[in-house]
């Protein structure tokens, strides 16, 4: 059984927002979730960024598994399995028209 917890709120937008950082390998810039009291983090995307539309327009929500594989199985996956950062390995599925973000942390291995 998987269990979930809940790790942010992730909103696309436009606008530049102060103390973005830049993923080069995915094209976007983010902030937010690790200063924010409500764990919201701001993305903006590069206009050839490669991620689906419904990841870089709609909102999603993010949740922490302790197994990222067992979190889709069975799921409409979109981002398959990747490794943004050392020890961090995510994917999104779409659930009902919204992208959903699982995160598994402390890996020791890439996706």
């Amino acid at each position: 059984m998987v269990k979930y917890k809940y790790h942010h709120l992730g909103i696309p937008t436009k606008t530049p927002v102060k103390g973005e950082k830049y993923l080069a390998g995915y094209k976007i810039w983010h902030c937010g979730y690790e200063e924010s009291e409500f764990g919201i983090e701001w993305m903006r995307y590069e206009d050839d960024c490669i991620l689906p539309e419904i990841v870089r327009t709609v909102p999603h929500v993010a949740f922490e598994v302790d197994d990222i594989h067992a979190a889709i199985q069975g799921k409409k996956v979109i981002i398959e399995p990747n490794s943004p950062s050392k020890g961090v390995i995510v994917a999104f599925i779409e659930e009902n028209g919204a992208p959903v973000e699982f995160i598994q942390t402390n890996v020791t291995c890439d996706a």
